[in-house]
């Protein structure tokens, strides 16, 4: 039974290394003709190394060893000698270039597609997989693949050209003496099959431990904030310690393994040295052979072993490769759990005001969902938001507001009923379409390194200064953004670091309102502001939801009193509607959120 889960294993080994190949040829298979203009210079390289043995046994054996040396002849061939290097020198240097241009075009393109591929999966792709491992998927990875082309590649062409040339130079020679020498290729064969394995388990495991090393790093520092405050820093060393040591380990390892490989074909290449003088000088003894062509056969022993050296020296990187290969791989053929529709409906755009001709009612029918089969998050959620209405959503954490507001945007799709907007399912629209007529304003702001305003355009330059500005009027942003040294223009640090936590979040009002959408989700976005940069916000709202649908999920219940409708879920279900004084004069569980969060009375709130 162990025998057969091994078998397996090793044959979906084989299977991914395979499959990661065929994905690194797919990407070269454009770049075909360069690669044949690099093979050619390869090969004139290759001719001018294995001509330069033959010229020198020529003169030893027709100028030097005579009786009566003729100076002519060496002069001749010294000078052809020293052309034959130079034009190898070239030949050496423009497949080089030619090589690097071509892996680094290839790398780029993986990169590329990589990175796009990335931006288009869902959010549940997110849940499941760490910023960290796709960081280094997207830089190290594809770093490493680089190599493929611009290392392993080369010396494949280059040394395996190199070795069959050489062959044919040795046999040329002498065959018998040739055939002896060629007794080490059976060994070398079954060298490289005893350390394969070895060395892919050890190249594979260092990959690994980097991947959660990287992954780490990038989380810690993500919450340097947290770490600083609770004072953990000395846990969180600990743990990096512990993972730093894990990869030290495991790249000692691969060094170990490496470097045994690899003397192993250096102690062996001397041998046949070795032995090729001491039988070559046998038969020199006895004039079978001339010396001159001992002095070759010497020479080429060194050649042929030489690519064969650098071949087992690139073994690491064809490891490293084919591994990295198969985590980018793994990524690319990570499916979009959601898809654009075959058909996509179009949204036209009024001619009057450049608005999409939507009216933004948002019907939830009978949705239930659930972020895994076991655990359903909604049930039966059913209402209607009217066009231009101002909608809030309130109830405990985890009672599935966010939930829904991630349903309505598709960051997921829901399991039963569905969800519309003037009564198209939103799974007809394309998603670029679909984020057209949604923005979304969360408690946690992201954003970007560059200048305000690029961050409140998305640096969609089609967005003219003035609608910017207007943005940031409506918003309450643009006083505070005028007080910045460079105004509209100043640069902001990732994440906007050198804001304020209330500055941060009035940039992402205002770069919501830049967007112009139809429909405008508030998922706790006020959450977080002080009271003065909350007042200011209260004063706008009115004019940001002027002309759109507005959801609004309030923790502050302050921001929803004037909704024209409040939904008030709990446990993943709608439980009580209506407007703020309706709510509250139910005596439910509205006014019990109520008392909870504020320290006057039910009456005082009304």
């Amino acid at each position: 039974m162990a025998s057969a889960d091994f078998e397996e294993k090793r044959e979906i080994a084989m299977s991914d290394s395979a499959s990661a190949m065929r994905r690194l040829i797919a990407y070269a298979r454009p770049h075909l003709k360069e690669f044949l203009v690099v093979v050619a210079l390869v090969i004139v390289y290759i001719l001018t190394q294995v001509i330069q043995p033959w010229l020198v046994k020529i003169v030893i054996d027709k100028d030097l060893i005579v009786k009566h040396p003729v100076l002519q002849p060496i002069i001749a061939i010294g000078f052809a000698y020293l052309a034959i290097n130079i034009v190898g020198l070239f030949a050496n240097f423009m497949q080089n270039r030619r090589l690097q241009w071509i892996g680094q075009r290839i790398v780029r393109n993986i990169r590329n597609d990589l990175f796009q591929h990335i931006e288009s999966l869902s959010m549940r792709f997110f849940d499941t997989h760490e910023t960290g491992r796709l960081i280094t998927n997207v830089s190290s990875d594809t770093n490493v693949v680089s190599m493929f082309f611009t290392n392993f590649l080369l010396s494949v062409i280059q040394d395996g050209l190199s070795i069959v040339m050489v062959m044919g130079a040795m046999l040329l020679l002498d065959w018998k003496l040739a055939l002896m020498s060629f007794v080490v290729i059976p060994v070398i064969v079954l060298i490289s099959v005893l350390f394969r394995n070895k060395l892919r388990e050890s190249y594979r495991f260092t990959r690994s431990q980097f991947s959660r090393l990287i992954g780490y790093t990038a989380e810690n520092l993500g919450g340097m904030r947290i770490t600083q405050i609770f004072h953990q820093e000395a846990k969180q060393f600990d743990q990096h310690t512990e993972l730093n040591q894990r990869y030290t380990k495991g790249n000692i390892s691969e060094y170990q393994w490496s470097v045994l490989f690899n003397r192993t074909f250096d102690t062996l290449g001397n041998l046949s040295v070795a032995l090729m003088v001491w039988l070559g000088g046998m038969a020199v003894v006895h004039r079978s052979i001339e010396i001159g062509v001992l002095y070759a056969f010497t020479s080429y022993i060194r050649q042929f072993f030489n690519p064969i050296n650098s071949l087992t020296q690139q073994w690491n990187t064809l490891q490293s490769s084919m591994i990295s290969a198969e985590r980018i791989g793994g990524v690319l053929l990570t499916k979009n759990e959601i898809p654009d529709p075959v058909e996509p409906v179009v949204l036209h755009r009024r001619v009057a005001d450049g608005q999409f001709d939507v009216e933004g009612r948002v019907r939830f029918d009978h949705v239930t969902f659930g972020y895994s089969p076991e655990k359903m998050v909604l049930q039966e959620i059913d209402f209607t938001v009217e066009p231009q209405s101002f909608v809030g959503f309130v109830g405990e954490t985890g009672a599935g507001k966010s939930t829904l507001m991630g349903l309505l945007t598709r960051f997921y799709d829901v399991n039963q009923g569905s969800i519309s907007i003037d009564g198209i399912d939103i799974r007809r629209f394309s998603q670029q379409d679909l984020h057209r007529l949604i923005a979304i304003v969360q408690q946690e702001v992201n954003l970007f390194s560059g200048t305000v305003a690029d961050n409140l355009r998305l640096f969609r330059s089609e967005i003219s200064d003035r609608a910017v500005q207007q943005a940031a009027e409506i918003a309450g942003a643009d006083e505070f953004i005028r007080a910045l040294p460079g105004g509209y223009q100043s640069w902001l640090t990732a994440k906007g670091a050198n804001l304020s936590l209330g500055q941060r979040q009035l940039l992402a009002f205002a770069r919501a309102l830049t967007l112009n959408p139809r429909i405008l989700i508030l998922d706790e976005a006020t959450a977080s502001l002080d009271s003065h940069t909350e007042m200011i916000l209260q004063q706008g709202l009115t004019r940001i939801a002027e002309g759109r649908t507005t959801l609004v999920i309030a923790h502050r219940l302050s921001t929803i009193r004037q909704a024209d409708m409040i939904y008030v879920m709990d446990h993943g279900r709608i439980v009580e509607r209506g407007n703020h004084r309706d709510l509250v004069a139910q005596q439910g569980y509205y006014a019990e959120l109520v008392r909870k969060s504020s320290p006057t009375t039910v009456e005082d709130a009304e």
